[in-house]
This record gives structure tokens, sequence and C-alpha cells, in this order.
């Protein structure tokens, strides 16, 4: 970050907050002046309000404070921000309120003014949002604390992730930065942030800066009400030109020899957007390219999300689906998340196709186009999806859980001249070098149509997910959590406590037939995961993955992931095996000779390892 301080940057700003902000809370009127500083004042010093009910601040004061700039921090998910933003979840308050979103939006803002702007023009910022029922307040905090950094806000409306992010590089918009408003696959009570430049992304150790600034800014402010916005900023219609985008990439790859402008003509496609923000790629980009999306599902935008999870991952989404691609013989089934930066297909035989399989069929697209090509997914994927890369000639990279590790390892490797187009995670994030390394969900189905469609102009009967009829599945996979069990603040120290231990026990023997895993140059064993150059990631979560061996025959069978959540106060375990019953030998072996005999069950809660035990014996 520059050195420029942030009462510099909130005084620079202030001629625009000036006439963009009135304070209207009825808290408000017992504030007895406000104070603007202008910009050409040769005295430069920021906004200041006083109260007429000031308070001395003793030891209560410091741990309101503490409270306060907590609550803040809380709000940080790896590379975004999520809360509870309505009430309604069981043992959970409302922690994403506006006070705390403007404050971030603020600080978001003055932090793009330090890091990305030359000094010549305001800071222009898009904001767009899925569409749960929280948007609408949460839209005018984000708007007021972009005004009070001194930006210019631009109002998308209902948008999807990937387009905030090319709403920073397609003209005429190119703003300076971007944010969507979205908890993804979450309930309707939550919500959240993900910052974007013209750079991409903003990494965990940016989003962690910009919610320590905020968090100061929110513990300092006397009255936590947001304020509200004069006239609301521009509103723009950037879907539709982000939607001819993706027409135009596909019209020109397709190339049809026949029907140039309408490629999709003769291929029925039905679209479950699960009501969430990816029902224009129906009407928007398939429709108007020819294709008939009869059946399709969900498609309308309804913030209480009333049909099922918008998740490529969820059963009930990909059941449902499924039963619309065989009812309407169509040729591929599409389900998008709530925001778009992910997505699941279906086969023209209702043959679900996501984690492994999703990555395996891009990995085939890709290789195609870039033999040799490097892969990177996280560290969940199955030793059958490693062989399916590496037959087909390319190299199979496992990396850090978390999508912004996989995208940001990706770019890291092409920058040491490693030649690599594919990173994906298991939960259907996908970011493609050609597509400027973006999780785009609406890209990934986008690949997979161009390629359906060039298989039957090359005169293939076969249906897409022919490409992956030789994946080798895993017999077994479990996926297991534990609840931390400690005070909110607490929590990472004890699952960074817990996950270290499990490490220290695979080097010390205790655990009989299992070691740290590798994959090469790349090793698992400190996090894949420790990076194999002179400048490696900063470490977000901590996670080690272990193969287990039979330790009779020595023949790997399996492997286990442990891993920090970065959403909640809790640890995942990931296994799969290729044995029958080999998932119950290794958890049980987890929780015996781990778990309880390193201590570390006294912290969490481990009812789900008692249970799977009880269900399989």
């Amino acid at each position: 970050m520059a050195s420029t301080s942030t009462s510099s940057l909130m005084a620079s700003k202030t001629v625009i907050s000036q006439k963009a902000l009135f304070l209207s809370s009825p808290e408000i009127a017992k504030w007895s002046f406000l104070t603007f500083t202008p910009a050409s004042s040769p005295s430069v010093k920021p906004l200041r309000t006083r109260s007429s009910n000031v308070t001395k601040f003793d030891e209560a004061t410091n741990y309101s404070l503490d409270e306060d700039t907590d609550q803040i921090r809380r709000l940080q998910n790896g590379s975004d921000v999520r809360g509870v933003a309505l009430e309604g979840e069981k043992g959970r308050t409302v922690d994403l309120t506006p006070a705390a979103v403007e404050a971030i939006a603020e600080s978001f803002g003055e932090w793009v003014a330090a890091t990305e702007s030359n000094g010549d023009s305001v800071i222009r910022v898009s904001l767009g949002r899925d569409p749960r029922v929280s948007g609408g307040k949460l839209s005018t905090a984000v708007f007021a604390g972009l005004a009070r950094a001194g930006c210019l806000a631009f109002d998308m409306g209902l948008a999807t992730t990937p387009a905030c992010f090319m709403s920073t590089l397609l003209s005429p918009f190119e703003y300076d930065a971007s944010i969507m408003m979205t908890a993804s696959h979450l309930p309707y009570t939550r919500n959240g942030l993900k910052f974007f430049t013209r750079r991409g992304g903003l990494t965990s150790p940016e989003v962690e800066k910009i919610c320590d600034l905020a968090a100061r800014k929110y513990a300092n402010r006397q009255t936590k009400v947001s304020t509200l916005i004069r006239t609301r900023p521009k509103q723009v219609d950037f879907m539709s030109a982000y939607s001819k985008h993706l027409r135009e990439i596909i019209k020109e790859r397709i190339n049809h020899p026949e029907h140039y402008d309408t490629p999709l003509k003769g291929f029925q496609i039905v679209v479950n957007a699960g009501n969430g923000s990816g029902g224009f790629f129906t009407w928007d980009v398939l429709d108007k390219l020819g294709a008939d999306t009869f059946g399709s599902l969900y498609l309308n935008p309804d913030g209480m999300f009333p049909n099922h999870i918008p998740n490529p991952e969820d059963k009930t989404a990909m059941s449902r689906t499924r039963a619309a691609v065989l009812e309407n013989s169509a040729d591929l089934g599409v389900v998008f998340d709530t925001d778009v930066d992910r997505s699941g297909v279906v086969d023209n035989r209702g043959n679900p196709i996501n984690g492994d399989k999703l990555i395996a069929l891009m990995s085939a697209i890709v290789l195609k186009e870039h033999p040799g090509s490097t892969i990177v997914t996280d560290a969940r994927t199955s030793m059958g999806l490693t062989r399916f890369i590496t037959e087909r000639g390319g190299k199979h990279c496992l990396y850090r859980v978390g999508y912004r590790n996989v995208i940001d390892k990706g770019v890291e490797l092409n920058r040491d001249g490693v030649e690599t187009h594919l990173m994906m995670e298991t939960s259907g994030h996908g970011a493609m070098k050609e597509n400027h390394f973006l999780d785009d969900g609406a890209y990934m189905v986008l690949k997979i149509i161009i390629e359906m469609v060039r298989m039957r102009l090359a005169g293939s009967k076969e249906g897409i997910g022919s490409l992956i009829e030789d994946l080798e599945e895993p017999l077994e996979a479990v996926e297991m959590r534990m609840n931390i069990l400690s005070e909110p603040r607490d929590a990472k120290a004890k699952g960074i406590e817990a996950i270290e231990t499990f490490r220290q026990y695979i080097e010390e023997g205790k655990l009989k037939g299992w070691e740290l895993d590798s994959c090469g140059e790349c090793w698992v064993s400190e996090g894949c995961l420790v990076d194999s150059n002179d400048h490696p990631s900063a470490i977000d979560a901590h996670m080690y993955r272990a193969k287990v061996k039979d330790e009779e025959s020595g023949e790997e069978y399996g492997w286990v992931h442990m891993r920090q959540s970065i959403h909640n106060p809790n640890i995942a375990l990931n296994m799969q095996s290729m044995l029958p019953g080999g998932c119950h030998s290794m958890t049980r072996h987890f929780r015996d000779q781990f778990l309880e005999a390193s201590g570390v069950a006294r912290f969490l809660d481990i009812s789900d390892f008692d249970n799977y035990i009880g269900s399989q014996s």
C-alpha cells in the first residue's frame, strides 16, 4: 500500500463528499456541528464530527472499541467480506450492518485511490449485486462509503461477479474498480462483498488491510448508523454489454459455416439459474444465438431462493436440472450459482458433471487447444483426475484449497514461465488464462458449448460427456466437519493448533501408513503445500493432505485432507478411498489415533465422526 495517510486521502476527496452526502438519521440530529475542510485549504484535515454526549475513554469504552474492531475484522472471509445481513438464522446475530458496509466501502475507495490511481482523476467504482433482499439497503451503504472516500459510483443493479470485474475492462465503461454484493450460495440471510480492480480480484492480504482500516473507522464512529446519499449514483446497463461480449466470443470461435450469427440453432440447452443472477445467460446469450431454451428453470431473480440453493454442488439443483434435460431431450443442462462465478452441467444422457468431472471436462477441452499445459486444482481432487490429466499430456498441480489460492497459483506459474491455461477448484470455480484469470461460470459454460457444437460439426453424435468416459472415480468419498468449541476470537488459533498437531503426528510416525502428500515440485506437506519458488504466497488457512497406504502391502488406497475453514469456525476433513470400507477405516484411525490421542478433541466437536463410524459398523 502507498504511504499516503488515511487523513490525507479523506481530505483530498472532501469536496465531492460534501456535495454527495447528508446525514439523515434521527440520532445524528444531536450532533453539535460538522466541519468540512475544503480540499484547497493549506491546512489539510479530515472530516471531523463531535457529539454533545462524548464519554470518557475508560476501560468499558476501550472494551467496546475492541469489540467493534473485532466485529469488522471477523467479516473478512479470505478474499471476500461476508456476514449475516438479516435476522432469521438460529444462533447468529446480524453483523453485516449498513454502518459496517459503509466503513468497508469507504476504506476500499481509499485503498483504490492510494494503490491504483495515477492522481489525475476521480476514482470511478461500479457496484453490482445479486437478488438478495438485503441488497437494497446495503447498496445505499456502499454508495455512501464510496462518496465519503471521494469516489464516483455507478450502479449496475442486478449483475454477476464476473461482470463486475469485466466492467473494469470493457469499453466504454472501464471503471477503476468494482464491488459485487453477494454471499454466493449461502442462505438468503447472508450477504457480502467481493472486490476488483483492473488487475483482478483482491487477495486475502489486501482485503485484510481494507478491513483493518474499516475496523478503525467503525470503532471510532460514535453512532453506528450509516449515512445516506442525496442523489443515487448513475445507473448503467453493463449486463447487456457483457452479454454481447459473450455472444461475440461464441460466434467467432464456432465460426459456423451456414449460420454464423445463430451458431446454436438446432441445440436445446436448459438453464437452471436457481433464482439468482444467471437468468441473463438464457435470454441475452443463448436465445439470441439461436438456441432452444425451453424447459429452463428458475430464471427469475428471487432473493429468498425458494426452490433450492443456487449451487452447482447442491444435489437438488443437479437432480432437477437432470430431470429437465431428460424430459426435454435437451443437449445440455447448465446450473449456475447465485452470482455466476461457478457452474456445473448435465450432459444429454442426464449425467451430472461437477466437481472432479467438471475439472476433467475442462481439462480435456483445454489440453486439445494447449497440449502440455499445467492444470492447477485444489488438493481435494482425486487420484483418478491426476491420471486423466497426465494421460492427455498435461501436468497436474495440486494446490491450496480456496479459489483465489488456485487462481493466484496459476498466475504465478505463468509469470514464472510455466504454461498454465486452466485453474479450477472442486467447488466449480474455474478460471482461464485466456479470460484474464477470472473465475467465470458463464465463461466455463461458453467453452463447453463451443466444444459441443464443434463436435457435431465434425460429425460426432456423442454428447459432451463422452470426453470424460475414462475418468476413474473414487469408490468412496466423504466430507465431515468439526466445529471449534471456543470463543469466536479464539477459533482461528485453535484451528491452527489442531491442524499443526496433525502435521506433527504424521511426521513423527504416530499415524501408521500415513505420510504427508506431494505432487512433484509442489509439496502438500506445508500448505500443498509449500510454494517451490522464491515468492511464496501468504497462508490464509492452514491445511495438509496425507496419503494413506495399506500397512501390509504398502499400496496407497486413499487420502485425507484436513483444512481450516475460512467461512466458519470449523475444520473440514475430506477423504477418498479406492477400496471398499477405506473411508470407514481412515475415519476410525483419524479419530482414535489422532483426535483423541493428541487431545485436540477436547476443543473440537467430533460428533460427525462418531455418527459416521456408527453408521458404517
